[in-house]
Formats: C-alpha cells, sequence, structure tokens
C-alpha cells in the first residue's frame, strides 16, 4: 500500500493575526436581528418557507401527490426542523469555545474574537426561535439521548476536533443557504433571516478553516487519523437530525410512507452532495479524511 507524499509545510498566519482581522470585520458588518429584520411583516400566501428543491420529498412520487398547501407546509415543517438543528448546534459549540476560553490568554485577540463569534452565536439562536414563532410553527426538541450526548460533547471538542466539529456544522448549511437565498419564492422574513447568517458565519466558517490549517502544522499521524475518521460521525448525526419523521407528521403526511420515499430520493441525495462539496474538498486538501470518515460520509448521502 503506498501512501500520499506529504505535503510541503506552510506557515499560516498566527491565529492571532487571524482573531484581530476578523473582530474588524465584526465591527464593520455585524446585524442585531431584532431590527435587522420586519418582524411585523405579514407572510406572503403561496410562498414558500424552503425552495422546492432542497425539500426532502421534492422529486418523489409522493411529493407530486401533494396540494400546493401541503408542499407549503411541509416546507414549513422542514424550515422549523434545520433552524431546530441550527440552536442545538450552536448551543453546543458556544460551550464548547468556552471551555476553550479557560485555556487561553483573556487579554489576546484569539479570545476576544472566540467573545465576539458566541455573541454572534447568540443572537442566530435567538433569531432562529424568533422566526419558528413568527411562521408559525414549533421548535423540534431534542430527546433524552441527545440532550446527554449534547451535554457530553462540548467536553469532547478541543483541538482539531473543534474546528472541524464547527465546520461540520456550518459549512453545509452556509453551501445550501447561499444557493436558496436570492429564490423569489422564499417568504421574505426567511430570505432576511438567511442573508444574516450567511454574512456572519463567513467569518466563523475562516476562523474555523484557519484553525484547522494552523493546527495541521504540527499534528501527528495520531491526531490525524483520529479526526480524520471522527469527523465522520457527522454523517449518520445530520441525516438523522435533518430527516427528523416528526417533521412529516406535524405537516399530515404518511410518515412511513415519506421516510421511505426520501431516503430513495436522488435530488434529496444530491442536494446533501452539494451542501458537503465544500467541506469535503477542505478535508481532502488537509488530509482529513480518513477511510471510515470517508466511508460514514458516503453511506449516508454525502459524498457520490
Amino acid at each position: 500500500m503506498t501512501t500520499a507524499p506529504e505535503r510541503p509545510a506552510t506557515s499560516p498566519r498566527p491565529m492571532s493575526q487571524v482573531a484581530t482581522r476578523l473582530i474588524g470585520g465584526s465591527v464593520r458588518r455585524s446585524y442585531e436581528p431584532e431590527v435587522a429584520i420586519d418582524w411585523d411583516a405579514p407572510l406572503v400566501d403561496g410562498k414558500y418557507f424552503l425552495p422546492r428543491e432542497v425539500i426532502s420529498l421534492y422529486g418523489t412520487p409522493y411529493w407530486e401527490e401533494l396540494t400546493e398547501e401541503q408542499r407549503i407546509t411541509l416546507s414549513r415543517e422542514e424550515l422549523a426542523n434545520v433552524l431546530s438543528v441550527g440552536l442545538w448546534f450552536e448551543n453546543i459549540l458556544n460551550r464548547a469555545l468556552l471551555l476553550q476560553l479557560l485555556r487561553e490568554d483573556p487579554a489576546g485577540p484569539f479570545a476576544h474574537y472566540v467573545l465576539t463569534e458566541m455573541g454572534d452565536e447568540c443572537r442566530h439562536m435567538t433569531m432562529f426561535g424568533k422566526v419558528i414563532d413568527r411562521v408559525g410553527a414549533r421548535p423540534y426538541r431534542m430527546g433524552r439521548r441527545d440532550r446527554f450526548l449534547a451535554a457530553a460533547l462540548p467536553h469532547v471538542l478541543r483541538g482539531s476536533l473543534l474546528w472541524v466539529g464547527a465546520l461540520i456544522g456550518e459549512e453545509i448549511f452556509d453551501a445550501q443557504q447561499r444557493r436558496i437565498m436570492s429564490d423569489p419564492d422564499l417568504q421574505p422574513i426567511v430570505a432576511q433571516l438567511m442573508r444574516i447568517h450567511v454574512t456572519e458565519e463567513a467569518r466563523h466558517i475562516r476562523f474555523a478553516r484557519e484553525g484547522v490549517v494552523h493546527r495541521m502544522q504540527s499534528a501527528s499521524r495520531l491526531e490525524r487519523f483520529l479526526v480524520g475518521n471522527l469527523a465522520g460521525l457527522g454523517g449518520p448525526v445530520l441525516k438523522r437530525a435533518l430527516t427528523n419523521p416528526g417533521i412529516y407528521h406535524r405537516a399530515g403526511l404518511d410518515v412511513d410512507r415519506a421516510v421511505r420515499e426520501v431516503r430513495d430520493n436522488p435530488q434529496h441525495n444530491e442536494m446533501a452532495i452539494i451542501g458537503f462539496a465544500p467541506l469535503a474538498a477542505f478535508l481532502e486538501e488537509n488530509r482529513l479524511m480518513g477511510r471510515l470518515g470517508r466511508h460514514l460520509w458516503r453511506r449516508n448521502g454525502f459524498l457520490p
């Protein structure tokens, strides 16, 4: 068996420099959703809460049988689920970042940007919750097992795992949001949410990517092996979270049939692959796609 040649070492900028630049960007372009979104504007009849092509049943025989009203209701429930998953993730990320701060210089720019990012994420969680309520949906709640895992995970996310874990939660959604936020059939309040989130998440993604690149300069083979394979657990976690059977129950559909057709839906699988593609390329570039990790991503529909 042959191995890939070692890439020549590079000299990434110190994380303190990256943090200083991103703090400047945060000062110049951040949003307060409480005033940046028109919360009093009425919902628009006939507009979707997610574009048709990203709805899990789109392209299936079941989709063809649904009325337009049923399709819009399904889009609202899928939006509520996506935003609920976003709330869970940003909660976990903030707690992991708080633990990271215990090991950092509180007077340095790295710690200051981490606090800035946490402030962004707190506003995002508020925004997600308010939009769920505004569109007339209810949040999707974690089960007991998931709450236990969510409480334990911040204590595991350290070093490379913290940065890669942040990218798994941010990049996949970001890639989809960039594709759909200008859809003319999208409810205006959803488009506003996505524009805010894309703008601010771009800084968070850059920070996490720089953290990965910086860490990889001195990473051992063991660290690369562990991170490259443990990251693959994001595949089954995301697949289960984003195809929650409760979506179809709340939309008044046949849950068993919906789950079955979503599982075999090539359109849904293509959307997952498109969303994961930028992160997959980054992981490959940094040699963080282990054999098991690749298998898990592919098995759960995120790799072709």
